[in-house]
């Protein structure tokens, strides 16, 4: 299970209690159930103001707080809205590199183990934005098939790049009308949902599998979804033997 965690200022939040982690650690263990946690903010070193980013303090409280949990990844973005677009210059690109590096071992630091640390790319950003940063330091990858489908991109090459470091795997279908994304698995094409889980198995890749859906019955689609591709493919071998 994913915990998706949020906060605005002056506003809500679903940051848990100790008590609540607490009571989620509990039913793990009841139940056989591991989690994921979304980290609050994209992460940068500085805030606007040339202040440590309050980024990096909500990042800290979190893994503290959820460490119970034992979580297979804390899930994390990179803040690149100022360098995300064609053109930037390349002095711009090389700084932000390098303090997004720190923001980011910082993070992995603190997590003890930086694989646990996965960095996810994002829609609208370049695929492999997030890369350069993640080579640079202990973190994994997370990554976002259905932002790449959303985008238009053939995963499959960023799959394989991302398969040395490749801790959480999210899958969620597009919505054909409108494009919104995080929809259940039901609107991927078969044949691209049936590539993804080919190259997951002949990889035997071992993290985690998300159905980052957010909904009852998207999460009921998509495991049937995910169920007839994975008999599809399975058939595949079963035929070729």
């Amino acid at each position: 299970m994913q915990l998706v965690l949020f906060e605005v200022p002056g506003g809500p939040t679903n940051l848990p209690s100790p008590q609540a982690v607490a009571a989620l650690a509990a039913l793990g263990k009841a139940r056989d159930l591991t989690y994921t946690v979304h980290l609050l903010h994209d992460l940068r070193l500085y805030d606007e103001d040339g202040t440590c980013a309050r980024a990096l303090a909500k990042a800290r409280q979190v893994i503290d707080l959820t460490r119970s949990l034992d979580p297979q990844a804390w899930v994390c973005h990179l803040d690149g809205r100022s360098v995300r677009h064609a053109g930037t210059a390349s002095s711009l690109w090389a700084t932000w590199q390098t303090q997004t590096t720190a923001a980011l071992q910082h993070v992995c630091d603190w997590a003890a183990d930086g694989r646990r640390v996965a960095v996810e790319n994002l829609e609208g950003y370049a695929p492999d934005f997030v890369a350069p940063v993640v080579a640079r330091t202990s973190a994994g990858r997370c990554l976002d098939i259905g932002h790449l489908w959303l985008d238009g991109i053939d995963p499959l090459p960023h799959l394989d790049a991302a398969l040395p470091r490749l801790r959480v795997l999210h899958l969620h279908g597009v919505r054909p009308a409108g494009g919104a994304d995080h929809s259940s698995l039901a609107y991927a094409d078969p044949p691209q949902l049936d590539a993804v889980l080919r190259r997951l198995l002949s990889a035997v890749f071992d993290g985690v599998l998300c159905l980052e859906v957010f909904g009852e019955d998207d999460f009921r689609t998509s495991l049937s979804a995910l169920d007839a591709a994975l008999q599809r493919v399975c058939g595949e071998k079963g035929s070729a033997r």
